[in-house]
């Protein structure tokens, strides 16, 4: 299979994923003023890389900022079913100024979507 019959593949289940790290950033409370891209499928550059332990392909996509120099997330598609999402936030957290918001990632496999945000503690 080539990279785009990977991409077409994986597209529903993608999108489901941008979706719920896009939930994962909203239910933050952030203004929608405050949050300059989100993720989305058709915006990541795709990459197959063979998996060590299966000898398959893994589907992987690298969202980057407007510039297209800083890499601002990641959606790898493994080769046993499951995936790893995370997404860059990089804000204090705007309800808890003892929280900063590193970013957002989503885990599982098409039959569960778990997320969660990446949380770090304010310096003082």
């Amino acid at each position: 299979m080539d990279l785009s019959e990977h991409i077409t593949l994986n597209r529903q289940l993608a999108e489901s994923i941008c979706q719920r790290l896009t939930e994962e950033i909203n239910g933050l409370g952030f203004s929608s003023a405050e949050i300059q891209h989100y993720p989305h499928y058709d915006d990541a550059v795709y990459v197959l890389i063979k998996d060590p332990y299966t000898g398959g392909h893994n589907l992987t996509g690298y969202w980057y900022d407007e510039a297209k120099k800083q890499r601002i997330g990641r959606l790898q598609f493994n080769s046993d079913g499951t995936f790893y999402a995370e997404y860059d936030v990089l804000k204090p957290h705007p309800n808890n100024p003892k929280r900063f918001v590193e970013g957002v990632t989503a885990w599982g496999n098409a039959a569960q979507i778990k997320s969660e945000a990446k949380l770090l503690e304010m310096p003082e």
